[in-house]
């Protein structure tokens, strides 16, 4: 989110003006009390911010006397670069990365709850261990076989799209896992145990291979020209590059048909995986939507 032509500043201002051109740019309008309550910031501060923004993009900005507030300039030109989940999210939920405080969004929306949610006692210490590479004994349970102790050795957070886990190594099964979040039970952090190299993230083939997947909208859909305007679609082709690790996750949260023959319900299946063979020697390709191994693999 820099701008070049704010580069001689230091990242809080700039992380200002990006503010007052976030309310410019998506809702109109901005007053130096809303940099006041973003920021907690004094009065001057936020009189001299709206000044440098003025000065040097005069032509992104107007003041508009009546009511007290700048206004988005007839010449508008932004100089941040947002990209739209930030955006959406911001407007949804709030500017920037607060959370000392239960800040809402800026435009009425709504979004579905997530209804799993991984406690902060639990959530810290997985989050200490993989920022400062350490091991962690946990009480794991697992569907298959009930409560059971481990030490694992995570170094990442993955969200599926319906909850989140930890990508770790497991000393138990001595397998690279995806552990989830609301199934970890009394972490504790084991800092005098030292990780081999085979137990860190860059031995860990799956999180590191990288798969493009090509998808089409569903043969059998009717308008597909809708189905690609809905994902921004190239020449009718959507390509995403994912770690292998949650390639399936993908496919099964967007409901990909991953058939051979594209024979799931295009009603619920939009999209249909265009080239199978691309899921070869992924581990969790079996999640996604329709998907077989093929013979022999």
């Amino acid at each position: 989110m820099k701008s070049c032509k704010f580069s001689n500043l230091n990242r809080s201002q700039q992380e200002r003006l990006a503010f007052i051109e976030f309310r410019l740019q998506f809702l109109g309008d901005i007053r130096r009390q809303d940099l006041l309550e973003r920021f907690g910031i004094a009065p001057a501060v936020a009189t001299r911010d709206l000044a440098a923004y003025r000065e040097v993009v005069p032509e992104n900005i107007a003041f508009e006397g009546s009511r007290k507030r700048y206004v988005i300039g007839e010449g508008f030109q932004p100089t941040f670069e947002f990209k739209s989940e930030q955006v959406l999210s911001a407007l949804s939920r709030g500017f920037g990365d607060s959370v000392c405080t239960a800040r809402g969004g800026y435009l009425n929306c709504d979004f579905p709850l997530r209804l799993n949610q991984p406690l902060i006692p639990v959530l810290s210490i997985i989050t200490r261990a993989i920022h400062q590479q350490q091991v962690l004994r946990i009480t794991y349970h697992s569907l298959n076989e009930g409560p059971s102790e481990r030490d694992i050795v995570p170094f990442a957070l993955a969200d599926s799209g319906l909850r989140w886990h930890t990508r770790a190594y497991d000393r138990n099964s001595g397998k690279f896992r995806d552990l989830v979040l609301t199934r970890i039970e009394s972490p504790v952090l084991l800092p005098d145990r030292l990780i081999e190299r085979h137990e860190s993230g860059a031995s860990d083939i799956q999180w590191s291979r990288i798969v493009e997947l090509e998808m089409v909208p569903h043969p059998q859909q009717s308008r597909p020209e809708i189905i690609a305007r809905d994902f921004g679609m190239v020449d009718g082709v959507l390509k995403i590059q994912v770690r292998a690790a949650i390639a399936g996750y993908v496919l099964q949260q967007w409901k990909v048909d991953c058939t051979a023959d594209h024979t799931l319900d295009p009603k619920t299946f939009r999209l249909w995986l265009k080239d199978r063979l691309t899921l070869y020697g992924v581990q969790n390709a079996p999640l996604a939507p329709g998907y077989s191994r093929p013979v022999g693999s």
